[in-house]
């Protein structure tokens, strides 16, 4: 099946106390730690909406474009998905603060997948059972793993390791070839945001790209850093095809100079059988 892989575009909807926004990955918090106001003054926005999440999850069907993905980034964020997952069934996956205890009702609230990423990690390290538990709970063609990365800043050429907690917490898990191929068996597909470049619009992350195009075995949607029309066949070389790209602030919906249009007619014409 591999080689018949076509590359897609999926789009994405961030929502942050309740509003559709873009912002800067590595500027977020966890809140735990900080009062909700110190949050969000170190918060850099690049785009705040107050259309709602709705509308762009019904301009996403209209184009055909499956997998997207809701976010939600902190609390309130609740019925703002709910109405995205209601407006596009089963077109859409969700994704922030799914654990064991709520996966199985975003399912039954419209989403065709739960991403999941802060609640597998604990201590570091893969928490087997909670990973088994979930695909109990929803199936494996059901979850989604969040990968998201970065590199230790003392190791800039090092390997990319998992971060959790609004991408503050580093793991110990590296993302790599033995990584993707033992996580590979209990999920239906990657998500990997390029946290240091997300939000930036300074181009994509090569070299990540390309490792999840060569050693991941199932499908892997890639998100940061997008700043012109040309990352999608950029991505399309460097991952082999068998990589999926989110581009999120770079799109003129999103208040970027990348046009929607242009990407999805990209998109459809990469999809034509």
């Amino acid at each position: 099946a591999g080689t018949c892989k076509k590359m897609k575009f999926r789009p994405c909807i961030d929502l942050h106390s309740g509003q559709v926004k873009q912002i800067v990955g590595s500027t977020l918090t966890d809140d735990s730690s900080s009062s909700e106001k110190a949050t969000d003054s170190a918060l850099e926005t690049n785009f705040a909406t107050n259309k709602p999440a709705s509308e762009y999850a019904e301009m996403y069907m209209r184009d055909g474009l499956t997998g997207g993905h809701v976010i939600m980034l902190g609390g309130g964020n609740t019925d703002a998905a709910k109405s995205a997952l209601a407006a596009y069934p089963q077109g859409l996956q969700v994704g922030g603060g799914v654990n064991d205890t709520n996966a199985k009702d975003w399912i039954d609230a419209g989403a065709s997948h739960v991403i999941v990423t802060s609640f597998v990690f604990r201590d570091g390290k893969v928490d087997m059972d909670r990973l088994s538990n979930l695909v109990s709970l929803v199936g494996k063609d059901r979850l989604v793993l969040d990968l998201s990365c970065r590199r230790h800043k003392n190791d800039p050429t090092g390997p990319y390791y998992v971060v959790t907690d609004r991408w503050q917490k580093y793991t110990d898990v590296a993302v790599n070839c033995e990584t993707l191929q033992m996580l590979g068996g209990y999920c239906d597909e990657f998500l990997v945001h390029g946290v240091e470049n997300e939000g930036k619009r300074c181009g994509i992350l090569e070299d990540l790209v390309e490792l999840l195009g060569k050693d991941s075995p199932i499908s892997v949607t890639y998100a940061g850093g997008v700043k012109s029309l040309g990352d999608l066949e950029k991505v399309k070389l460097l991952g082999n095809g068998k990589v999926d790209l989110t581009i999120g602030s770079a799109l003129d919906c999103f208040g970027g100079d990348v046009s929607y249009d242009e990407v999805v007619k990209w998109h459809t014409k990469e999809n034509r059988k």
